[in-house]
């Protein structure tokens, strides 16, 4: 039995990735590669593998770390900043598909019981696989991933406080006020001890630990994880998931309860175990309870809850979520994103069917919805987040700004002077004459050796969003951006990358979420001494086709023109570096130099 377990872990893990990194090459997140091929190998088609006590517990550990991992990936303040919004986004995301799939059942002769059942499995949003598409489309820095998760604990709290009193009706034949109380109290309190720990307890026991010289990577991993767990039982005992248990832990795991390295350590650690290992386990295997049968007992009934499903949470958050003052197309995107259901979902429905509630009809159509709606959230999600980039309304929420830029040379300034118009600015330059020319020019100056982890310090690098190194030295450039990603965590890099130089070691590979500045490899030499010598034109070029920022400047090489692109004016008049990572949008413009 163990052989066979471990030959259907195998199986699954090798199919996710697989089908992951293919759906990846097509532009869509690996999750919906994982929950088609569990269709595939599970029991609805080819029966390859089946569901086990194994892959069970390790889908469940999965969604646990993941949760953890997305708790640890966002920032609690920024959490607290989209909290009115999610709360409109999960009260129209439930309501609306609840009073639909409530009368769906009962107007086809179902009993109110169950339809209440079944609008409660309708209304509620599914945390972990909204938390793990939100890591593949790059989106956990945007205002609707904080809504997002606000709104999913917001939404599964209202759905389990409901559910207990229905639960509490079906048991003892009646409504239970106190029942109901007691529960809602004991879920208050959950959170405010969850609170109590994260931000005084916890923080106050590694102060302690630091103080006895305990510096072990494993032994505060270990740590964190009897934490997450403690937290996730905590949860369940007190009638909610675990996942929202494991997500108020990882809120509290920052940055600055650790040294540097052991923090960077414990998220890549974290990231590897639940996104690369553990949580394809569950996305695969949730794939295998989906049942085609439904397609032949009763078609009508399921697509009615589908569109009760889809039409009622897309359109209830849109409703819902216009006094938030976000717009509607933000509320579309939001309830794409809501719509999305799973395991709290099928653990209601498969609840009701336990206690008679519902038939083994409704339950495997529940399941199938499920399914499907979560398999329309990157599509729809992917869709409607590149709609609001497009139109300049895909709304950005950083715990970071600002841009922290290495070389004070005459191009590093000019780029500076566009930049300071909508962020701050700090130089760091190893020549003290050039940082104090830049300070005469109004910024703000570090006078150092970027190699060094306390010039970094000194300027508050850990604060910054961005950071751009332009010096003209390749070597220079890619290991000071790789200082900056490894030790003070700034999420976006530029770098100047020489032409013909064959750079060993460091490269830009190894930087996270490093591009290309000018999105071409650029001797800087001569554009340094045409603006010292103020020699120069500044242009700025309007977009009229969508492009990539590569595509436009190998256009302009075929028109024999000699440029340097500094920044993209998006359609807000906002700027930003002209990176090679980047698409240009109709009515964007672009300035460069000649």
């Amino acid at each position: 039995m163990e052989g066979f377990d471990i030959l259907n872990l195998f199986i699954v893990l090798i199919s996710a990735w697989g089908a992951g990194a293919l759906i990846k090459r097509i532009g869509y997140p690996s999750i919906l590669g994982e929950l088609l091929i569990g269709i595939i190998i599970g029991p609805p088609l080819l029966g390859l593998v089946n569901i086990s006590s194994t892959l069970t517990i390790l889908s469940e550990t999965g969604v646990i770390l993941l949760m953890a991992y997305i708790g640890m990936e966002i920032n609690f303040k920024d959490l607290g900043k989209a909290s009115w919004a999610g709360l409109l986004a999960a009260v129209g995301g439930f309501i609306v598909p609840f009073i639909l799939g409530y009368y769906v059942v009962t107007l086809s002769g179902g009993t109110s019981i169950a339809g209440l059942f079944v609008g409660i499995a309708v209304g509620v949003t599914s945390l972990a696989t909204k938390s793990r598409i939100l890591v593949d489309l790059n989106l956990l820095d945007t205002r609707i991933a904080y809504v997002l998760m606000a709104g999913a604990l917001f939404s599964d709290t209202l759905a389990l406080i409901i559910f207990a009193g229905l639960s509490s009706f079906i048991d003892a034949g009646s409504v239970n006020m106190s029942e109901i109380l007691f529960i809602s109290g004991k879920i208050i309190l959950f959170f405010l001890f969850s609170t109590l720990l994260g931000l005084y307890l916890f923080p106050k026991l590694l102060k302690w630990f630091e103080s006895k010289k305990i510096d072990n990577r494993t032994f505060y991993f270990t740590l964190l994880l009897l934490i997450v767990f403690g937290l996730s039982e905590l949860a369940e005992l007190v009638g909610l998931h675990g996942i929202l248990g494991a997500f108020m832990a990882g809120l509290f795991i920052k940055d600055d309860l650790f040294n540097k390295k052991i923090s960077k350590d414990i998220s890549n650690v974290f990231h590897d175990i639940s996104v690369g290992f553990m949580a394809p386990i569950f996305f695969v295997t949730a794939g295998f309870y989906v049942s085609l049968d439904v397609f032949q007992t009763n078609l009508n009934l399921l697509l009615l809850i589908l569109g009760a499903a889809f039409i009622g949470k897309i359109l209830g958050t849109i409703i819902f979520y216009l006094p938030s003052g976000n717009g509607w197309r933000e509320g579309l995107a939001v309830g794409t994103g809501m719509n999305g259901r799973g395991a709290v979902e099928i653990v209601i429905a498969g609840i009701g069917l336990q206690k008679g509630v519902i038939s083994q009809e409704i339950f495997s159509i529940l399941v199938f919805m499920a399914i499907l709606t979560t398999l329309s959230v990157p599509l729809l999600l992917t869709w409607s987040t590149n709609w609001l980039k497009k139109r300049g309304q895909l709304v950005k929420q950083y715990s970071k700004n600002g841009y922290l830029i290495l070389g004070a040379n005459p191009i590093g300034l000019l780029l500076g002077k566009h930049l300071k118009a909508s962020d701050k600015i700090v130089f760091i330059d190893a020549n003290k004459v050039m940082a104090e020319q830049a300070e005469r020019k109004g910024f703000e100056s570090i006078h150092g050796n970027a190699l060094d982890e306390p010039t970094l310090s000194k300027a508050s690098a850990k604060d910054f969003q961005t950071f751009i190194a332009l010096t003209e030295n390749t070597e220079i450039n890619l290991l000071a951006s790789q200082l900056a990603n490894d030790s003070f965590y700034i999420p976006e890099k530029f770098v100047v990358i020489c032409p013909n130089e064959n750079n060993e070691g460091a490269g830009i590979n190894l930087i996270g979420s490093a591009s290309t500045l000018f999105a071409s490899r650029t001797d800087i030499k001569p554009w340094i001494k045409l603006v010292q010598s103020s020699n120069f034109r500044e242009i700025e070029m309007k977009i009229t086709e969508e492009t990539t920022t590569r595509a436009w400047v190998k256009y302009q090489l075929k028109q024999n023109k000699n440029i340097l692109p500094l920044v993209i004016i998006d359609i807000n008049g906002n700027k930003r570096p002209f990176g090679y990572n980047d698409t240009l949008i109709v009515n964007e413009s672009v300035i460069y130099i000649e």
